[in-house]
């Protein structure tokens, strides 16, 4: 028994990105690749399920970087701060002349 027309996983991948990027209906998509919109859906379906976990192991990557550059940031800021503080504290103004 055949399982139907295999396709390649490139085919499928520019398939659904007609739909999800470039706007048009599965309908149109499916009616103009000879394909049935189920397949596209289905399609679909199995992309977005192996996108998720990359993007969210990206996420974390990049959220962990971002916290360690606001952690730097912020302890730049206060280094800074402490030193303007100091230094206001001993500048010659014509003031202290009296």
């Amino acid at each position: 028994m055949s399982k139907g027309k295999r396709y390649t996983h490139e085919f499928k991948v520019e398939a659904v990105k007609q739909i999800t990027e470039r706007g048009y209906s599965a309908a149109d998509v499916a009616e103009r690749l000879g394909i049935s919109s189920n397949s596209l859906y289905n399609w679909q379906k199995q992309l977005d399920k192996k996108s998720e976990p990359k993007k969210s192991a990206d996420d974390s990557v990049r959220i962990a970087q971002l916290e360690a550059e606001l952690k730097r940031v912020t302890e730049e800021r206060y280094i800074l701060k402490k030193a303007a503080v100091s230094s206001s504290e001993h500048r010659n103004t014509p003031f202290n002349h009296v």
